[in-house]
């Protein structure tokens, strides 16, 4: 299972993280997060840069990719399938749905055949970064083979449930973690982050 730690920004601290060789390091170039950021930083060879992205212009996105070098471009508001199919092949694309009580995955079929992953985050007031955990019972309904990031809420108290998730027929791809790892908005405490990877079955 892949591990992705989302919302960075300052130079020491996606140093800091790094060393923990994450498979994704994200950064939000939406300017309503309070952990925007306008020019991802270099991140080390291994470790794919994701640029996270809420209802942005194809070419904004585009120009984003080819500027900061991203691997793989996460979007995170109510993008279409169209701009999804606009960008493969320039990155991997990695398109977000907030799951609430009643959700509908029929939603997805048109996004199926544009996109890497999906990533599912907790419904909430802002596209993401609400900082709580969604029933994940609701992912025995995933019908697709399309693998799939889990976000949303995720901390140390989750890890059981993560290694539980590998004995399932579900093609959980990665998981996904920012607020709860954080001592500030954009600073991740790294030694968190340490005993995370040591209790997550990779």
């Amino acid at each position: 299972m892949k591990w992705k730690v989302c919302g960075m920004r300052e130079a020491n601290n996606i140093s800091e993280v790094a060393v923990l060789q994450p498979d994704y390091m994200g950064f939000i170039m939406w300017a309503g997060s309070k952990r925007y950021c306008s020019k991802p930083l270099h991140v080390p060879e291994g470790i794919t840069k994701v640029g996270v992205f809420v209802d942005a212009a194809v070419g904004e996105i585009e120009d984003a990719i080819e500027n900061h070098k991203l691997g793989a471009v996460q979007l995170h508001g109510n993008e279409s399938p169209l701009l999804c199919r606009e960008l493969q092949g320039k990155a991997q694309v990695i398109k977000a749905f907030g799951v609430g009580e009643a959700f509908d995955f029929d939603t997805l079929l048109d996004y199926l055949p544009y996109c890497d992953f999906f990533l599912f985050d907790t419904k909430g007031p802002m596209p993401g970064g609400n900082g709580t955990t969604f029933d994940w019972s609701i992912l025995e309904k995933y019908p697709f083979d399309l693998p799939f990031f889990i976000s949303g809420g995720i901390g140390l108290a989750e890890i059981d449930k993560i290694n539980e998730l590998r004995n399932t027929d579900l093609p959980v791809y990665a998981i996904d973690i920012n607020s709860k790892f954080e001592t500030a908005p954009a600073l991740k405490d790294a030694e968190q982050l340490k005993k995370f990877k040591e209790k997550l079955v990779l």
